[in-house]
């Protein structure tokens, strides 16, 4: 049973990476995500949460995916860390941080990030969110509690149905629950089983984000999404089709793991909607 999971929690974690052998042996010489010169714990709503900063400049916060935890990010941290004042945390209960939950949800995530936008007295922010890091980033900007400039989404999902997320991929998620319920009822030690459990939970049982909150998000959005993705094409351009001021990027020949594994295309597409004017283009 052991092996199984092991199996279930190995091929999930590459199908949300989707790393590549050369992204895998890239070696950066800051180890982000475990940098003792500038990791710090701050406490928020009676959590410790992990953070990292590097550059300077315009605040731009990065936002991991489920499971996963800062190091995941190193493309994009290394990338704009000389163009921004970036700043990037171990998501709740992942990581280095802290769980201090019975139910994590991205509402809590995203009331995490506002605690840390408030200890480090940050007056605007933009946001570059992948997968749940990205809802958790729409969450923020829906509930409106702090001013965002901009806002890149890669692989972001309203709900966890068929019409948005493709059905192998839920059924992965399903088939990790169960496995992990059977760790929890028979006793094993050899992992923290509850905290996974919560990961799958807040997957399985996410609160849908409706056309209406949408509608609320007055920053600019870009949603990406791989032409292969977990989430459908269609219901990237559902969530674009229901923003005030919002941009549609489809990467062809991609798939949920584009941060890691086609890195350089979508730091450069993240780069330019974060830097452009944002406008419509004049019809023709």
């Amino acid at each position: 049973m052991m092996k199984n999971l092991i199996i279930y929690k190995i091929i999930f974690l590459l199908l949300i990476l989707q790393a590549n052998i050369v992204n895998a042996q890239k070696v950066f010489k800051t180890p982000y995500g475990s940098n003792k010169a500038v990791g710090k714990y701050v406490t928020i709503n009676k959590a410790k949460i992990y953070y990292e900063e590097y550059g300077k400049g315009e605040p731009l916060l990065i936002i991991h995916s489920c499971g996963t935890d800062i190091k995941a990010m190193e493309y994009q941290i290394n990338y704009f860390k000389d163009k921004y004042r970036v700043i990037t945390a171990d998501s709740r209960g992942q990581g280095k941080s802290e769980l201090k939950t019975r139910k994590l949800t991205y509402t809590k995530m995203a009331k995490d990030w506002e605690g840390l936008i408030k200890h480090l007295k940050l007056d605007s922010v933009n946001i570059l969110g992948w997968s749940d890091g990205g809802i958790t980033a729409l969450k923020i900007a829906i509930r409106n509690k702090t001013k965002i400039k901009k806002i890149v989404t890669m692989g972001v999902n309203l709900r966890i149905d068929s019409t948005a997320v493709n059905n192998w991929a839920i059924k992965q998620v399903k088939e990790m629950r169960s496995e992990t319920l059977k760790m929890i009822k028979k006793g094993d030690t050899s992992r923290d089983w509850k905290t996974e459990l919560q990961l799958d939970n807040l997957i399985l049982n996410q609160k849908s984000l409706s056309h209406a909150d949408l509608k609320k998000i007055k920053s600019e959005v870009l949603v990406i999404v791989g032409d292969r993705d977990i989430i459908k094409n269609e219901h990237a351009l559902e969530i674009f089709d229901n923003l005030q001021k919002g941009q549609l990027c489809i990467i062809p020949g991609s798939n949920h793991g584009t941060p890691r594994n086609n890195s350089k295309i979508f730091n450069e597409i993240a780069n330019r909607f974060l830097t452009k004017k944002f406008s419509y283009p004049k019809n023709n």
